[in-house]
């Protein structure tokens, strides 16, 4: 057989042979602490029994579990009402500002249509009245030719009659002697 390499020994202790002696196949039986007859982990599940008896009869803590429960599933209750309320006038006033904004495109439109008509309107007036100015100034123009032309004749006229004025007055002059006045005044006296 193979020779066994001993094992370092760290602490001698009993402890230490007793793995030692488990680990060559040896049975070797472990004492457990008892107290009252009981275990470890019999007196854990004895004293989590006494605590959870206590907590439910003595401290009424289920009812209080319960009453925070309930209270926490009211919160969230009301916060979910509060939600859908929210949310149903969230989308109401998306209707509602969707609804204006298709009103004003409609609005913007329609005062587009009314500017165009009423540019058309303007330029059509404007047209219109640039013609009545044109032929009042026209007429105006043509009055004051007309005048003009009367004034020119009226002055030609004159000068004309004064012309014939002198050049009568000139011919009498030189025709009409003092004793053809004198006939011409006897004359004239005596048809009288």
């Amino acid at each position: 057989m193979a020779e066994t390499t001993p094992l370092p020994q760290v602490f001698e202790t009993e402890s230490a042979e007793t793995y030692a002696a488990e680990a060559h196949g040896a049975e070797i039986h472990h004492v457990e602490p008892e107290l009252l007859g009981l275990v470890p982990f019999q007196w854990v599940a004895l004293a989590m029994l006494v605590l959870i008896l206590i907590a439910i009869f003595g401290a009424k803590v289920h009812k209080t579990i319960a009453g925070g429960l309930d209270a926490r599933i009211a919160a969230i209750r009301e916060q979910l009402e509060e939600a859908r309320k929210l949310r149903a006038e969230a989308e109401a006033l998306r209707g509602e500002y969707a609804a204006k904004i298709a009103g004003a495109e409609k609005d913007a439109e329609a005062m587009l249509v009314n500017a165009r008509h009423e540019a058309d309107a303007l330029v059509a007036k404007a047209e219109t009245d640039t013609a009545a100015l044109i032929a009042r100034r026209e007429r105006m123009a043509q009055d004051k030719i007309a005048a003009a032309e009367r004034a020119a004749l009226d002055e030609l006229r004159v000068r004309a009659a004064e012309a014939s004025t002198r050049a009568a007055a000139s011919l009498i002059r030189e025709r009409h002697d003092e004793t053809a006045d004198r006939r011409l005044a006897d004359r004239m006296i005596a048809e009288l």
